[in-house]
């Protein structure tokens, strides 16, 4: 493909009257975005939508503008890829996210009003007890769900009897969406060998939530890479761009010949198997000595060591290598913290010397954003802290 061929998309500047707004500061309603999907979906005019709060835990947020088109064609790849044309769906994200705003959306269109946890109509804390009750109170044949990696966790480690109904209820969903965070192997392997329908989610609020599903794009998207290794997404679930934005949104939004638009990720991929692999940001590499490090590469190693639940590596200031790389982690329960040298001889073995972790960092929990994704500044601010230190 062509890039440079490419022509660089205008900026929306107008909203109409009725459009869907959400974002953090802005107080919504499932109940009243519910009727305003439905009002604004059920005409084949193309019209903005949704503006929503780019869901990034890194710069500063955007106002991403999404059709009335992009929602319909994700909804119907979506139903499409798992099955669950007129499903139920459970409601357990945050609704100025992006992927909680599509849960509402994908309801909208398939006639059935979306059942929500008590943190999101109440805004308690996710609980397992509160994915049970909400689980059990579904009613339609076909039931999907939208889940961060930490939701899951939380769900599965739930103790005794309370864990077994949990996992029943996980298994009963035609599908379960898993996205926001890369999702550990681990976890993933564990769902699977408990029975329950996990699909990794790969997409950005740019993209209407996800669009590539289990490494393979949904219908109607198309993923392309340059020759840096950046991941391209084009189709007709691509946003019109940021509002007000006109310099962003030509740096990032694109059209070809044929008039479909195209993102510029922030992300790098390569493909295996026509599957695929998202190796990390393109600001996560980690240049320590002269040789370049994938952060994310290095977390999902970690992450491979059965008593690490969760993994983040960035770089951090070094006297003689510039930057060396730092983790940190969190400890699945009921085992034994690893020591340093462990993860060491870990990611040496797999990656090489250069990738080995210099700083370890333990934490209970990751702070995370309101969204539930881990807080990747504040990972980072601490990791600058045990580096110079």
């Amino acid at each position: 493909m062509d890039f440079s061929a490419l022509t660089p998309l205008p900026a929306p500047t107008h909203i109409p009257e009725g459009t869907v707004v959400v974002g953090e500061r802005v107080r919504s309603s499932a109940d009243q975005m519910f009727a305003d999907f439905a009002r604004l979906l059920e005409s084949e005019d193309a019209r903005p939508a949704l503006v929503v709060t780019t869901s990034g835990s890194t710069g500063k947020p955007k106002q991403t503008v999404l059709s009335t088109g992009a929602l319909r064609g994700s909804a119907h790849a979506t139903a499409q890829a798992t099955g669950s044309f007129g499903a139920q769906w459970l409601l357990a994200l945050p609704l100025h996210y992006v992927a909680g705003a599509q849960v509402v959306a994908r309801s909208a269109l398939a006639g059935r009003a979306p059942v929500m946890t008590r943190s999101i109509s109440r805004g308690e804390s996710f609980t397992a007890q509160d994915f049970l009750a909400t689980a059990q109170s579904l009613t339609a044949p076909t039931t999907m769900a939208s889940l961060v990696p930490a939701q899951l966790h939380t769900l599965l480690e739930a103790p005794g009897a309370l864990g077994d109904e949990v996992l029943a209820a996980l298994a009963s969903f035609t599908a379960i969406l898993v996205g926001g965070a890369a999702a550990s192997q681990r976890l993933l392997t564990r769902c699977a060998d408990d029975g329950i329908a996990t699909v990794t989610t790969y997409g950005s609020a740019e993209t209407a939530g996800g669009c590539v599903y289990n490494g393979t794009p949904i219908h109607g998207v198309r993923v392309a890479t340059d020759s840096d290794g950046r991941i391209w997404l084009g189709g007709h679930t691509l946003a019109s761009g940021y509002l007000n934005e006109p310099a962003k949104t030509a740096s990032s939004f694109f059209t070809d010949e044929a008039g479909t638009t195209w993102y510029k990720t922030d992300d790098l991929g390569s493909f295996k198997n026509n599957t695929l692999e998202v190796q990390g940001r393109s600001d996560d590499v980690i240049i320590t000595g002269g040789i370049k490090v994938s952060a994310q590469q290095v977390a999902r190693t970690i992450e491979s060591h059965p008593a690490v639940r969760e993994a983040f590596v960035a770089g951090v200031p070094h006297p003689k290598w510039g930057r060396a790389v730092g983790a940190v982690i969190t400890v699945t329960p009921n085992t034994q913290t690893p020591e340093l040298n462990e993860l060491k001889i870990l990611v040496a073995d797999r990656l090489g010397v250069a990738a080995s972790p210099k700083h370890l960092l333990i934490m209970q929990q990751f702070p995370v954003l309101s969204t539930g994704k881990p807080n990747r500044r504040a990972l980072a601010d601490a990791l600058q802290r045990l580096g110079v230190s």
